[in-house]
Protein backbone atom coordinates (compact mmCIF):
# COMPACT_ATOMS: atom_id res chain seq x y z
CA UNK A 1 0.00 0.00 0.00
CA UNK A 2 2.89 2.35 0.68
CA UNK A 3 4.18 1.76 -2.85
CA UNK A 4 0.70 2.38 -4.29
CA UNK A 5 0.31 5.69 -2.43
CA UNK A 6 3.77 6.90 -3.46
CA UNK A 7 3.23 5.94 -7.11
CA UNK A 8 -0.13 7.70 -7.13
CA UNK A 9 1.28 10.86 -5.52
CA UNK A 10 4.10 10.94 -8.08
CA UNK A 11 1.56 10.83 -10.92
CA UNK A 12 2.73 7.40 -12.07
CA UNK A 13 -0.80 5.97 -11.94
CA UNK A 14 -3.73 6.81 -14.16
CA UNK A 15 -6.43 6.71 -11.48
CA UNK A 16 -9.75 8.20 -12.68
CA UNK A 17 -12.23 9.70 -10.24
CA UNK A 18 -14.46 6.99 -8.73
CA UNK A 19 -17.89 6.40 -10.19
CA UNK A 20 -20.77 6.13 -7.74
CA UNK A 21 -24.15 4.49 -8.21
CA UNK A 22 -27.01 4.75 -5.71
CA UNK A 23 -29.89 2.29 -5.33
CA UNK A 24 -32.42 4.44 -3.40
CA UNK A 25 -35.03 1.74 -2.61
CA UNK A 26 -32.39 -0.24 -0.70
CA UNK A 27 -30.19 2.68 0.37
CA UNK A 28 -27.57 0.81 -1.61
CA UNK A 29 -24.31 2.44 -2.58
CA UNK A 30 -21.88 1.15 -5.22
CA UNK A 31 -18.37 2.49 -5.84
CA UNK A 32 -16.39 1.70 -9.01
CA UNK A 33 -12.66 2.43 -9.09
CA UNK A 34 -9.86 1.70 -11.53
CA UNK A 35 -6.18 2.34 -12.11
CA UNK A 36 -3.18 1.61 -14.32
CA UNK A 37 0.44 2.13 -13.33
CA UNK A 38 2.75 3.47 -16.06
CA UNK A 39 4.82 0.54 -17.29
CA UNK A 40 2.76 -1.96 -15.30
CA UNK A 41 1.57 -5.34 -16.53
CA UNK A 42 -2.08 -4.90 -15.54
CA UNK A 43 -4.95 -2.51 -15.09
CA UNK A 44 -7.71 -3.06 -12.55
CA UNK A 45 -11.42 -2.38 -12.16
CA UNK A 46 -13.06 -2.75 -8.75
CA UNK A 47 -16.72 -2.71 -7.78
CA UNK A 48 -17.61 -2.41 -4.08
CA UNK A 49 -21.13 -2.17 -2.72
CA UNK A 50 -22.83 -1.45 0.60
CA UNK A 51 -26.43 -2.47 1.31
CA UNK A 52 -27.32 -1.55 4.93
CA UNK A 53 -30.61 -3.48 4.91
CA UNK A 54 -28.68 -6.74 4.52
CA UNK A 55 -28.23 -6.75 8.30
CA UNK A 56 -31.88 -7.72 8.65
CA UNK A 57 -31.49 -10.37 5.96
CA UNK A 58 -28.61 -12.09 7.70
CA UNK A 59 -26.29 -11.08 4.84
CA UNK A 60 -23.07 -9.04 4.85
CA UNK A 61 -23.67 -5.34 4.19
CA UNK A 62 -20.62 -5.14 1.93
CA UNK A 63 -19.78 -6.98 -1.26
CA UNK A 64 -17.58 -6.54 -4.29
CA UNK A 65 -15.17 -7.90 -6.87
CA UNK A 66 -12.01 -6.98 -8.73
CA UNK A 67 -11.10 -7.55 -12.37
CA UNK A 68 -7.42 -7.60 -13.32
CA UNK A 69 -6.67 -7.31 -17.04
CA UNK A 70 -3.55 -7.34 -19.19
CA UNK A 71 -2.18 -3.88 -19.93
CA UNK A 72 -0.62 -5.37 -23.06
CA UNK A 73 -3.66 -6.93 -24.71
CA UNK A 74 -6.68 -5.85 -22.64
CA UNK A 75 -7.56 -9.49 -21.99
CA UNK A 76 -8.99 -10.38 -18.55
CA UNK A 77 -6.36 -12.10 -16.43
CA UNK A 78 -8.12 -12.69 -13.12
CA UNK A 79 -11.58 -12.20 -11.66
CA UNK A 80 -11.29 -11.90 -7.89
CA UNK A 81 -14.70 -12.64 -6.36
CA UNK A 82 -13.57 -11.45 -2.95
CA UNK A 83 -16.96 -10.16 -1.68
CA UNK A 84 -15.28 -6.83 -0.89
CA UNK A 85 -12.64 -8.36 1.40
CA UNK A 86 -9.63 -6.90 -0.41
CA UNK A 87 -11.17 -3.42 -0.31
CA UNK A 88 -11.74 -3.77 3.43
CA UNK A 89 -8.20 -5.03 4.03
CA UNK A 90 -6.43 -2.38 1.99
CA UNK A 91 -8.47 0.37 3.66
CA UNK A 92 -7.49 -0.73 7.15
CA UNK A 93 -3.89 -1.36 6.08
CA UNK A 94 -3.49 2.20 4.76
CA UNK A 95 -4.82 3.71 8.00
CA UNK A 96 -2.35 1.61 10.02
CA UNK A 97 0.39 2.63 7.60
CA UNK A 98 -0.33 6.30 8.31
CA UNK A 99 -0.13 5.69 12.08
CA UNK A 100 3.28 4.11 11.53
CA UNK A 101 4.50 6.88 9.20
CA UNK A 102 3.47 9.50 11.78
CA UNK A 103 5.54 7.68 14.40
CA UNK A 104 2.56 7.04 16.67
CA UNK A 105 3.30 5.11 19.86
CA UNK A 106 -0.29 4.88 21.12
CA UNK A 107 -1.36 2.01 23.34
CA UNK A 108 -5.06 2.90 23.02
CA UNK A 109 -7.14 3.30 19.88
CA UNK A 110 -10.70 4.58 19.56
CA UNK A 111 -12.93 3.42 16.71
CA UNK A 112 -16.22 4.97 15.62
CA UNK A 113 -18.23 2.30 13.84
CA UNK A 114 -19.02 -1.35 14.52
CA UNK A 115 -18.79 -2.97 11.11
CA UNK A 116 -16.19 -5.06 9.32
CA UNK A 117 -13.91 -2.03 9.00
CA UNK A 118 -13.88 -1.50 12.77
CA UNK A 119 -12.68 -5.06 13.28
CA UNK A 120 -9.98 -4.76 10.63
CA UNK A 121 -8.80 -1.37 11.88
CA UNK A 122 -8.20 -2.84 15.34
CA UNK A 123 -6.37 -5.82 13.86
CA UNK A 124 -4.18 -3.80 11.49
CA UNK A 125 -3.24 -1.18 14.08
CA UNK A 126 -2.25 -3.97 16.46
CA UNK A 127 0.35 -4.95 13.83
CA UNK A 128 2.12 -1.59 14.09
CA UNK A 129 1.38 -0.54 17.69
CA UNK A 130 1.65 -2.10 21.13
CA UNK A 131 -2.06 -1.80 21.78
CA UNK A 132 -3.39 -2.28 25.29
CA UNK A 133 -6.90 -0.83 24.84
CA UNK A 134 -9.50 -0.55 22.10
CA UNK A 135 -12.54 1.71 22.58
CA UNK A 136 -15.50 1.13 20.25
CA UNK A 137 -18.56 3.28 19.67
CA UNK A 138 -21.51 2.28 17.49
CA UNK A 139 -25.01 3.65 17.04
CA UNK A 140 -26.55 0.21 17.62
CA UNK A 141 -25.56 -1.11 21.09
CA UNK A 142 -26.05 -4.74 20.05
CA UNK A 143 -23.83 -4.41 16.98
CA UNK A 144 -21.24 -2.53 19.04
CA UNK A 145 -21.15 -5.37 21.57
CA UNK A 146 -20.85 -7.97 18.81
CA UNK A 147 -17.94 -5.96 17.40
CA UNK A 148 -16.36 -5.80 20.85
CA UNK A 149 -16.56 -9.59 21.18
CA UNK A 150 -15.03 -10.14 17.73
CA UNK A 151 -12.18 -7.69 18.37
CA UNK A 152 -11.55 -9.31 21.75
CA UNK A 153 -11.24 -12.69 20.02
CA UNK A 154 -8.83 -11.21 17.46
CA UNK A 155 -6.75 -9.44 20.13
CA UNK A 156 -7.01 -11.58 23.28
CA UNK A 157 -4.31 -9.63 25.13
CA UNK A 158 -6.02 -6.26 24.62
CA UNK A 159 -8.81 -4.73 26.73
CA UNK A 160 -11.76 -3.96 24.44
CA UNK A 161 -14.37 -1.56 25.79
CA UNK A 162 -17.61 0.08 24.62
CA UNK A 163 -17.82 3.88 24.71
CA UNK A 164 -21.12 5.62 25.34
CA UNK A 165 -20.50 8.37 22.75
CA UNK A 166 -17.98 9.62 20.18
CA UNK A 167 -16.97 12.23 22.74
CA UNK A 168 -16.04 9.50 25.21
CA UNK A 169 -13.91 7.81 22.54
CA UNK A 170 -12.02 11.11 22.15
CA UNK A 171 -11.48 11.31 25.91
CA UNK A 172 -10.18 7.74 26.10
CA UNK A 173 -7.83 7.70 23.10
CA UNK A 174 -5.61 10.07 21.13
CA UNK A 175 -5.61 7.79 18.10
CA UNK A 176 -9.07 7.59 16.53
CA UNK A 177 -10.43 5.92 13.40
CA UNK A 178 -13.84 6.97 12.10
CA UNK A 179 -15.44 4.28 9.95
CA UNK A 180 -19.12 5.12 9.57
CA UNK A 181 -21.48 6.25 6.82
CA UNK A 182 -22.43 9.39 8.76
CA UNK A 183 -23.66 12.54 7.04
CA UNK A 184 -23.39 14.62 10.22
CA UNK A 185 -20.21 15.34 12.25
CA UNK A 186 -19.62 12.80 15.01
CA UNK A 187 -16.50 14.41 16.48
CA UNK A 188 -16.17 18.09 17.43
CA UNK A 189 -12.95 20.07 17.78
CA UNK A 190 -13.56 20.60 21.51
CA UNK A 191 -13.80 16.80 22.02
CA UNK A 192 -10.17 16.21 21.10
CA UNK A 193 -7.10 15.98 23.29
CA UNK A 194 -3.83 17.68 22.25
CA UNK A 195 -1.77 15.41 19.99
CA UNK A 196 -4.78 13.46 18.71
CA UNK A 197 -4.60 11.80 15.30
CA UNK A 198 -7.79 10.98 13.38
CA UNK A 199 -7.96 8.65 10.40
CA UNK A 200 -11.27 9.53 8.75
CA UNK A 201 -12.25 6.54 6.64
CA UNK A 202 -16.02 6.80 6.28
CA UNK A 203 -16.53 9.88 4.10
CA UNK A 204 -16.03 8.60 0.58
CA UNK A 205 -18.86 10.19 -1.40
CA UNK A 206 -20.63 13.53 -1.74
CA UNK A 207 -22.47 14.58 1.42
CA UNK A 208 -20.78 12.22 3.88
CA UNK A 209 -19.11 13.77 6.93
CA UNK A 210 -17.76 12.40 10.22
CA UNK A 211 -15.67 15.35 11.43
CA UNK A 212 -16.67 18.87 12.37
CA UNK A 213 -15.08 21.29 9.90
CA UNK A 214 -13.34 23.03 12.81
CA UNK A 215 -11.19 19.95 13.36
CA UNK A 216 -9.61 20.22 9.91
CA UNK A 217 -9.21 23.99 10.17
CA UNK A 218 -7.45 23.58 13.52
CA UNK A 219 -5.26 20.63 12.47
CA UNK A 220 -1.49 21.01 12.52
CA UNK A 221 -1.21 18.47 9.69
CA UNK A 222 -3.80 17.33 7.14
CA UNK A 223 -3.09 14.31 4.95
CA UNK A 224 -5.20 12.94 2.09
CA UNK A 225 -4.94 9.75 0.06
CA UNK A 226 -5.80 11.87 -3.01
CA UNK A 227 -6.37 15.60 -2.76
CA UNK A 228 -8.49 15.55 -5.90
CA UNK A 229 -10.75 12.82 -4.54
CA UNK A 230 -10.90 14.14 -0.97
CA UNK A 231 -11.85 17.64 -2.12
CA UNK A 232 -14.89 16.17 -3.85
CA UNK A 233 -15.75 13.08 -1.79
CA UNK A 234 -13.97 13.18 1.57
CA UNK A 235 -13.92 15.35 4.67
CA UNK A 236 -12.16 18.06 2.64
CA UNK A 237 -15.33 18.66 0.61
CA UNK A 238 -16.70 20.55 3.64
CA UNK A 239 -13.68 22.86 4.09
CA UNK A 240 -12.63 24.25 0.68
CA UNK A 241 -10.82 27.09 2.46
CA UNK A 242 -8.04 24.70 3.62
CA UNK A 243 -7.57 22.62 0.47
CA UNK A 244 -4.09 24.04 -0.01
CA UNK A 245 -3.13 22.78 3.46
CA UNK A 246 -3.48 19.07 2.60
CA UNK A 247 -0.54 16.84 1.70
CA UNK A 248 -0.97 13.54 -0.09
CA UNK A 249 0.03 10.49 1.96
CA UNK A 250 2.43 9.25 -0.71
CA UNK A 251 4.26 12.59 -0.81
CA UNK A 252 4.45 12.60 3.00
CA UNK A 253 5.91 9.06 3.00
CA UNK A 254 8.71 10.21 0.69
CA UNK A 255 9.35 13.54 2.41
CA UNK A 256 7.70 13.91 5.84
CA UNK A 257 6.80 17.47 6.73
CA UNK A 258 7.45 18.87 10.20
CA UNK A 259 4.42 19.67 12.34
CA UNK A 260 3.55 20.61 15.89
CA UNK A 261 3.45 17.26 17.72
CA UNK A 262 1.03 18.71 20.28
CA UNK A 263 -1.37 19.61 17.49
CA UNK A 264 -4.12 17.54 15.91
CA UNK A 265 -3.43 15.53 12.78
CA UNK A 266 -6.08 14.30 10.36
CA UNK A 267 -5.88 11.89 7.45
CA UNK A 268 -8.74 11.96 4.95
CA UNK A 269 -9.31 8.65 3.14
CA UNK A 270 -11.54 8.12 0.10
CA UNK A 271 -9.94 4.90 -1.19
CA UNK A 272 -7.82 4.76 -4.32
CA UNK A 273 -8.10 2.69 -7.47
CA UNK A 274 -4.30 2.48 -7.29
CA UNK A 275 -4.61 0.65 -3.97
CA UNK A 276 -7.04 -1.79 -5.60
CA UNK A 277 -4.62 -2.32 -8.48
CA UNK A 278 -1.71 -3.04 -6.17
CA UNK A 279 -3.58 -5.44 -3.91
CA UNK A 280 -5.14 -7.27 -6.88
CA UNK A 281 -1.68 -7.62 -8.47
CA UNK A 282 -0.25 -8.87 -5.19
CA UNK A 283 -2.94 -11.52 -4.75
CA UNK A 284 -2.86 -12.65 -8.37
CA UNK A 285 0.94 -12.96 -8.47
CA UNK A 286 0.85 -15.10 -5.31
CA UNK A 287 -1.85 -17.34 -6.83
CA UNK A 288 -0.05 -17.57 -10.19
CA UNK A 289 3.27 -18.30 -8.43
CA UNK A 290 1.75 -21.21 -6.53
CA UNK A 291 0.13 -22.52 -9.73
CA UNK A 292 3.45 -22.40 -11.59
CA UNK A 293 5.20 -24.30 -8.77
CA UNK A 294 2.59 -27.08 -8.83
Amino acid sequence: MREALIANARGECDTPMPMHLDIPPEQGEIHMKSSYRLGGRYFALKIASTFPANVGRGLPTGNGMMLLSSAGTGEPVAFLADAGHLTDVRTAAVAALVARELGRQDQAIGILGAGVQARLQARMHAEVLDLKQVWIWGRDPQRADECRCDVQALLPGVAVEIAASPGEVARRARLIVTATASRQPLLLAEDLQPGTHISAVGADSIGKQELDAGILRRAALVLADSRRQCEKLGELQHVPDIWGKATEIGAFCESPAAWNRDGITVCDFTGLGAEDLYIAEYVWEKIAGKTRKT
